[in-house]
């Protein structure tokens, strides 16, 4: 028989296991990011490196008439 445990004991636990996985995900999303990042800025390197002029993207602006 398994003894019970301090029900403040287990709000605890949980808490803390709530805020580890909040941090992986963060963890998660900022790696994404940062690969995101990374890909975009060799492709402009490589653009540049093979002499291209206007190698950034266009971005789409608002127009005011």
């Amino acid at each position: 028989m398994a003894p019970e445990g301090n029900p403040d004991d287990e709000d605890s636990r949980r808490r803390t296991n709530l805020m580890l996985l909040v941090v992986a995900v963060a963890v998660v999303v900022a790696g994404i990011w940062l690969v995101n990042a990374m890909v975009e800025t060799r492709k402009l390197q490589e653009c540049m490196e093979a002499g291209r002029t206007n190698c950034r993207p266009i971005s789409p602006e608002r127009q005011t008439w």
